[in-house]
């Protein structure tokens, strides 16, 4: 049988299956610090994070003289309403980045890029995305999940040579994963690359390709058969899109983000030189796991943005809005959700431009803070949004374009949710990112106890696993019973003369993190094997380290701005806020461990599936459209006409 013939159908798999290839994806070792690893763990390591890190000050220079000229660019060369309305960016304006270097900001300087730190990557992603979020969505999946990323880390000298100085200055990225009956479970991905000499040959169907519209070069996840010669496996490529056989037919539309060039994307019998394949066969979910691992800062930047943008509507608008004799912004109903906004805001800053600069020194390992990030970003954005949307009223819901035609400014705040709700799915879902974060903070315990609770594990096994569990928590455990912050004198260096007091909230955060770190336990405890079945509680675990992480990042970076800049004052008090909002939402979250409706809501979905209450249906009718819930993605030639259009 020709190998070519041989292509494997779709992966039919086991949830354990499943699991096992996720688990081998995962990067296995600690080989540097992490905050959040050891927040999760009872430890508040707080000389990890403070004093804050600064990029050098060259690296800063070259940041602000590009951020300048991008801020001009944005100021006069995009028209956001004109995206909106007509769904695309208009190509002098993706040409216009590309002269600025845009594409290259994160590809180094000699390949042509710019060679910016991810702290002022970053900073650059929250001002294009404040212009417009689609272009802001183009720019970070082409350099921080696109071609650019995993060669930084992957490729070959050969690889880099060849591709950077394109993806620097004219070629645009996509990063291809998701298929129509795969999302975040790619044991199932059913794309195949099948050996065939120098050349592999690549089946099958994309779906959700942001930049595939227009890319020019793509990363594309595909498996590998095993055969003599190949150890087979999830393997990443890079494809030229121009090839025959790449098909883009459809372009997709969203509910926000309208200039967004996402679409499906078909492969038949797409031939790519081995020299295309980045890193070994098997390797690509590890490859796209660690590019995801910095790449998932690029969303809550954006999210940063979103958030100044909303804190500047609410205060104009909420100081000239007048109801019962004075601004709206006086009455206690409406200045809570500014409190709320101003606070967040200056909070999700704090862990962007934290985790950022802990990314470039590379002294941490930030995989679980860069997830909390996004995780965190785009919960907190979204909400942000939502409450502008209140305080406009009326106003919030109707379009700017409605707005501006009967004569008043065209704020348009219902687009900004609108643009905002995909950050919440984007990159991992808020469920999917619940259940990452809660394995790697869960790691330590699995290193040692993790073959008691395997059913698979033989006596022999288990007893080993138990005197190794026995001697790690003889140690751990009692740790977690005192510490810091029970202290009174605690963390004074946040408590300077004339400001408010933040070394309470350490405190908080020191305790808390204990008590977090005991439930964690106590429920390995109690659960045992059907721990990761507990999802409700894993997300509150996870929630609650969201938070402590953000406390953290903020007082932090409230004591950096008192040492360094004019608003110290002010940095603090809004660190002060912040951290007395979280702990109100942390209180909760702690209750709602133990006390909830997880297994009664496990009985009414039994029922909702079974049919139980197909009766609450009735009285409706569904403007649903008929066809399959997914589509066809069978391996085949293309019918449909090449809608890629690159841009020149």
């Amino acid at each position: 049988m020709s190998l070519l013939s041989a292509t494997p159908p779709q992966p039919a798999v086991t949830e354990r299956e499943a699991r096992q290839v996720a688990e081998a994806a995962r990067e296995q070792d600690w080989r540097r610090p992490s905050f959040a690893k050891e927040l999760f763990l009872g430890r508040f390591r707080l000389d990890l994070i403070h004093p804050h890190p600064m990029p050098p000050d060259e690296d800063a220079r070259r940041g602000e003289a590009f951020l300048a000229r991008l801020r001009d660019f944005c100021e006069t060369k995009i028209d956001s309403a004109l995206i909106e309305r007509e769904a695309r960016i208009p190509d002098e304006v993706i040409n216009g980045l590309k002269e600025l270097g845009a594409l290259g900001m994160k590809i180094d300087t000699k390949y042509g890029g710019l060679g910016l730190t991810q702290v002022y990557y970053n900073k650059a992603l929250a001002l294009v995305g404040s212009a417009n979020p689609a272009l802001g969505a183009l720019l970070s999946a082409h350099q921080s999940i696109g071609v650019p990323q995993p060669l930084k880390i992957f490729g070959t000298q050969e690889q880099k040579d060849a591709f950077l100085p394109r993806l620097a200055r004219t070629d645009i990225s996509a990063f291809l994963l998701t298929e129509p009956d795969v999302g975040s479970d790619p044991a199932r991905l059913a794309t195949s690359a099948v050996p065939d000499g120098d050349e592999y040959v690549l089946d099958g169907v994309k779906l959700w390709t942001t930049n595939g519209v227009v890319a020019d070069l793509l990363v594309v996840m595909a498996r590998v058969p095993r055969s003599d010669g190949h150890k087979g496996g999830i393997t990443a490529f890079v494809v030229e899109a121009a090839a025959e056989g790449v098909t883009v037919e459809h372009r997709n539309a969203f509910m926000g983000l309208r200039g967004l060039e996402n679409g499906v994307t078909r492969f038949h019998r797409v031939r790519v030189p081995a020299a295309n394949r980045i890193g070994p066969e098997g390797a690509g979910l590890k490859i796209a796991l660690t590019t995801l691992n910095t790449g998932r800062l690029s969303l809550p930047a954006m999210c940063v943005g979103a958030g100044k943008w909303c804190l500047k509507i609410a205060r104009e608008w909420s100081s000239v809005r007048e109801q019962w004799g004075k601004p709206v912004a006086h009455h206690e109903a409406v200045g809570a959700k500014i409190s709320f906004i101003a606070a967040t805001t200056f909070a999700l800053e704090a862990v962007l431009d934290l985790s950022s600069q802990m990314a470039d020194e590379d002294r941490n390992d930030i995989r679980i803070e860069a997830a909390l990030a996004k995780l965190y970003g785009s919960e907190m954005a979204w909400l942000m949004a939502d409450e502008l949307v209140q305080i406009r009223g009326g106003r919030g819901f109707e379009t700017a374009d409605s707005l501006a035609a009967r004569g008043e400014r065209a704020v348009p705040a219902e687009q900004v949710l609108r643009d905002l709700r995909i950050n919440r799915i984007f990159e991992g879902s808020t469920e999917i990112m619940h259940l990452l974060i809660a394995r790697e903070a869960v790691d330590a315990h699995l290193s040692v106890a993790g073959d008691l609770i395997d059913p698979d594990k033989s006596l022999k096994d288990k007893a080993r696993a138990g005197a190794n569990a026995g001697v790690f928590y003889a140690k751990w455990f009692p740790k977690l019973v005192a510490g810091p912050g029970q202290l009174p004198r605690s963390y004074a260096d946040f408590h300077p003369a004339g400001h408010v007091d933040l070394s309470g909230h350490l405190r908080y955060v020191e305790r808390s993190a204990r008590k977090l770190a005991r439930s964690t336990f106590y429920a390995m405890s109690r659960w045992q094997g059907r721990m990761e079945t507990k999802q409700g509680f894993l997300g509150r675990i996870v929630d609650i380290g969201a938070e402590l992480f953000a406390m953290s990042a903020t007082c932090v970076r409230a004591e950096l701005l008192r040492t360094t800049e004019a608003h110290g004052r002010e940095a603090y008090q809004l660190a002060d806020a912040f951290c007395s909002q979280s702990r109100v939402r942390v209180e909760e979250l702690f209750g709602r461990l133990w006390s909830n409706t997880d297994d009664l809501d496990h009985k009414v979905v039994r029922g909702v599936l079974g049919g139980a209450y197909t009766w609450l249906e009735d009285g409706i009718v569904d403007l649903s459209g008929e066809g399959p819930w997914i589509a066809d993605a069978t391996p085949g030639a293309s019918g449909k006409e090449n809608v890629h259009r690159p841009i020149r």
